[in-house]
């Protein structure tokens, strides 16, 4: 086969899935749209005419004795269905983005979430990730609400001046349990896991991060110096350097990081690019320690705890409500 014709092929082939994308889309919007209305339908025969378990059963059997090829409408799916339009019908800002995500998402957020603002955020990364059902479950279970949320208010002065918007992009601490490695492990064995799992990786960093390299070298001098892991931003539009660590976070290794900002700053960011961010990766931090030493650091650094088994979603959110309260304390 020729290269023009496999190019023309390729054409048609392309044609063909962007219009199975769009026929998607519009059956998915269609079947949330209908959702939402029995929802609202089941919704106020509750209130005005005190509809229960009983009679919502009572429709689900009548629904599949009539028509045996409708699937979906059970009565638990019913009830999932009213609860989805009390959650979101007088949400301004997240009903007009319900039918952007699909059903088996919502019942996923729907199980999980506990407040506006986190079914809000998981709406809205489902829909700029487009996040599959096990990507999502996987995210959910992993507390990346809260991870995400702690990592925002931690943001050093440096990064939050930077010109780009870095809310959401960065996290406190980043769940690597997909490399299964064991207690006592090396850097190499890290860095190594995570160049061998980079697509469970930028799941879990974010899918506008693109991979530049594994111990990227940059010369300074006549010295060659390796960044662990490169990556480049879509959206920030900078590079990103992650460097390793498989002990407690150490002032020291700021100085390290920065000075390969620096380093690519200066001899490989394009003219058109915002400076580059660094990312120190360590096993644990001790806050007061990190605070001092990012108090004078004039680089955009994060420090992050990296955990290789999954975190308790409620130890991350009594941390999210333990900084919270402290904001609340400082301002009085």
């Amino acid at each position: 086969m020729s290269e023009i014709i496999k190019q023309d092929f390729s054409e048609v082939l392309k044609q063909i899935q962007l219009s199975q994308q769009k026929a998607y889309k519009q059956v998915n919007t269609v079947l949330i749209e209908l959702y939402m209305e029995i929802g609202k339908y089941v919704s106020l025969k509750c209130v005005k005419e005190n509809w229960g378990k009983s009679v919502v059963q009572e429709l689900a059997d009548f629904i599949k004795l009539q028509d045996p090829t409708i699937k979906g409408f059970t009565a638990r799916s019913i009830w999932r269905m009213k609860q989805f339009y009390e959650t979101y019908n007088t949400n301004e800002k997240l009903s007009p983005l319900v039918t952007q995500i699909s059903w088996s998402n919502h019942l996923l957020i729907l199980s999980a979430a506990k407040s506006d603002e986190e079914r809000a955020f998981y709406i809205t990364i489902s829909i700029k990730e487009r996040y599959s059902k096990r990507e999502l479950e996987r995210q959910i279970s992993s507390g990346l609400y809260q991870r995400t949320m702690l990592g925002n208010e931690k943001l050093s002065v440096m990064v939050r001046e930077l010109p780009q918007d870095t809310k959401n992009v960065f996290k406190d601490s980043y769940a690597l349990e997909f490399l299964g490695l064991p207690k006592e492990h090396s850097e190499k064995d890290l860095q190594q896991g995570l160049v061998s799992s980079l697509k469970d990786f930028i799941l879990e960093i974010g899918k506008d991060f693109c991979f530049m390299g594994q111990e990227y070298k940059v010369q300074v001098g006549d010295t060659d110096f390796s960044i662990d892991l490169l990556f480049y931003h879509r959206n920030l539009q900078c590079m990103v350097a992650f460097e390793l660590k498989i002990d407690d976070f150490k002032p020291s290794y700021l100085g390290q990081l920065e000075f390969y900002l620096e380093a690519l700053d200066r001899d490989v960011k394009k003219e058109y690019e915002n400076p580059s961010i660094g990312v120190l990766l360590c096993r644990k931090k001790n806050e007061e320690i990190v605070e001092y030493a990012l108090s004078r650091s004039l680089s955009p650094t994060v420090i992050s705890e990296y955990e290789t088994q999954l975190i308790p979603k409620k130890i991350l959110q009594d941390k999210l409500d333990e900084l919270y309260l402290q904001f609340e304390g400082d301002d009085k």
